[in-house]
Order: C-alpha cells, then structure tokens, then sequence
C-alpha cells in the first residue's frame, strides 16, 4: 500500500473495504474490524469542565470507537482517541534527582551488593549479569547496565545488552542442558514493573515448555497454518502492509500493532536475532524516546528454545514486543479490568506510530 500519512484509525474499516478481494480476505483472516458510535448528553453546567479537559465540547458528544480483534491470537483493542485526555492523577519526578538520591542502589556494586549464578557472572562491554534473588524461574537473571539512567543508551548499548543476555541463556543451557526455554524481557521505570531505577533487563531459562503466552502463540500460529497453509507470521505481517501499518528494513518486519496491548505497541519480527534486528530494536526505542515522549516502556524477545532444532517450532522467528507503559508521573494505572479480563483501551494511533517508526528508521 502506498503511504498516506493523513490516515488514522478511524479510517481502518474503509481502507480495508478498499483492498483487492483476495487481500482484504487475507486480511479478515486475521483480524477483525468493528466501528460503534458513543453519545452522551452533558448538562450545561458541566460544558466548562468537558472544554478545559478535553479542549472543546463538540468531540465528546458523539465519539466513535474502533473494536479491533486478531482473530488467531484473540488479543483486542478498543481505540479511542479521547481516553487520553481523561483525568489522571500525577506527581511530578525529576529521574536525575530521584538517581541521585538513590544511594542504597545494590545495581551500582554488582559484584559487592548482587549475586551471581552458579556458572558466574557473564561480562558485557556495558555491563554485567547478576542472579535475581526473587526468582520467576530456576534461572532468572539480570543484566545490570553500567549505566544508571535507564533512558541514556546508544546502539552499541543496545546491541551489548541483549548480546550478554543472550551469552548469560548459553551459559545456563550448558549448565542444565534441558534448559532451553529463554526469555528477554526490559521493564523501564517502576510504571512498567521496575523496582529499582537503575537500568536492567531481566533472563529467565525455562525447562519442560515456553512461558505460557509464547506457547500459546506458537499454538496459534500452528492452528492458523494447519487451517491456511500458509504462515501466521507472515500474514500478520502482510495485514499490516496492506493497510500501512507495517514495513521492512534490512529484512526486519516492522508494525504498529494493530491490536495492541496498550499504547504505542511495536512488533519487529526476523529469521533470527542478528546485527539488523538489534539495530532496528535501538531505532524503535530511540522513537520512543526522541519522537514519541515515551520514557516508560515494556520489551520482550520471543524465540524458539536452545540447542537442537525442533519440529514444533519451525517456522517461528524472533519476536520482539515493545509497549509504551504511559507517563510515569501518573498515579492512575494504565491497566484495569478491561485488559486484565476484557479487551484493551487505546488513544495512540498506530498509523501515526507507524509513520512515526518509518521517519526514525529512514534518518
């Protein structure tokens, strides 16, 4: 699809009734669009407040909401543009004072203040693994950047980080050969579950089978293959083509999610993990950070299990998960029982995403 970069969500149903029939079927086998209307009736005495908070009151008195459902993996969302301008509860953090004031920070003294693993420590250029105390799995590590500031890194960082992560995994699959089942995930800043500021990642090896939503994905993508014959992967890739939410860079898929778990999410998908998946991993955060505002965020890295190929998952690349986690100032949660239990609630906009992600990684 050629790029039209005036498009929004709203415009979603159209721009799909206008495909060719065989890519707009394509497209329903992945996802499903819905558009519902929501009116109210505010008294008058209320219009001043609607105007401060939402800038005017004609917007709010007929809203339409787009419902997006993937069909193959029943993850939805609900967009609407005005949740953003909702009343939230803040309080102002200044990160530097907060790092400074941080002086009981264990992740400054690794090798004093963390433990290591029973295979040691792995070394990066930028930093340097440790064993988590509190452990989600029998391997459960950290990467403890050398930087404290969580949002000041470069490529090379980038790269060194997940690098030692991946050396940290091989070292514990040696260790415990039915090992197999590696995960990489980064929560940035206490908004996205981080308990210290200091910037981390987190390793986990896990035995018998994948963490529960990487195999149910892979389950997915099986059932829709079985169905289709056709990869699940590379359809969701194309959908997001189609559509204008989804291109390449040096053989990396990229899209805005187009049902996604929260705001701003972005999927990069690759054969494996290589040079230019990391590099497109840097530019995605660097979006984040330098275009988007975004300062709290979640990222995972999905991938088949270590050592001897299996059959089960042939066909399943690197997945990479990035989500914005909202303004850490907040003290309203950005999840409630609507993600939890139901569908999520979005005001981002994954056409302005995905232009946003093709003007960083074309600069």
């Amino acid at each position: 699809m050629r790029v039209q970069p005036d498009l929004s969500i709203l415009d979603l149903e159209a721009v799909v009734a206008g495909l060719p029939a065989e890519d707009r079927l394509l497209f329903h086998r992945i996802f499903h669009v819905a558009t519902s209307t929501g009116e109210i009736r505010p008294p008058s005495s209320m219009r001043p407040w609607i105007e401060r908070q939402f800038g005017g009151v004609e917007a709010t008195l007929r809203q339409t909401i787009v419902k997006v459902t993937n069909l193959v993996t029943m993850e939805g969302v609900l967009y609407n543009w005005l949740r953003s301008s909702r009343p939230m509860w803040s309080q102002e953090v200044d990160l530097e004072a907060e790092l400074a004031r941080d002086t009981g920070d264990p992740l400054d003294r690794p090798e004093e203040a963390t433990p290591e693993d029973v295979f040691g420590r792995v070394r990066g250029r930028f930093c340097v693994t440790a064993s988590n105390v509190a452990k989600f799995d029998g391997f459960h590590g950290l990467v403890v950047f050398d930087e404290r500031n969580p949002l000041r890194w470069d490529r090379d960082q980038i790269a060194d980080y997940i690098d030692t992560g991946a050396r940290w995994a091989e070292a514990a699959h040696r260790t415990d050969p039915a090992a197999r089942y590696y995960l990489f995930i980064w929560n940035c800043l206490w908004r996205a579950g981080a308990s210290l500021l200091h910037g981390h990642a987190q390793v986990m090896l896990g035995r018998h089978m994948h963490y529960a939503k990487v195999e149910a994905l892979r389950r997915a993508a099986l059932y829709y293959a079985a169905q289709h014959r056709a990869s699940y992967f590379e359809d969701l890739y194309r959908a997001h083509e189609l559509v204008g939410c989804g291109f390449q860079r040096d053989g990396v898929k990229v899209m805005a999610n187009l049902a996604p778990l929260k705001e701003h999410e972005v999927l990069l998908l690759a054969p494996a993990m290589s040079d230019a998946l990391k590099d497109r991993i840097f530019q995605a955060l660097s979006c984040y950070r330098d275009r988007l505002g975004v300062t709290s965020f979640n990222l995972v890295i999905y991938q088949p299990p270590l050592g001897e190929p299996d059959g089960l998952w042939e066909g399943f690349p690197v997945l990479v998960r990035l989500v914005d986690r909202g303004n850490p100032t907040s003290r309203t949660a950005d999840i409630g029982a609507m993600e939890l239990y139901a569908a999520s609630v979005v005001s981002s906009d994954p056409f302005r995403l995905a232009q946003a992600l093709r003007e960083q990684m074309s600069a």
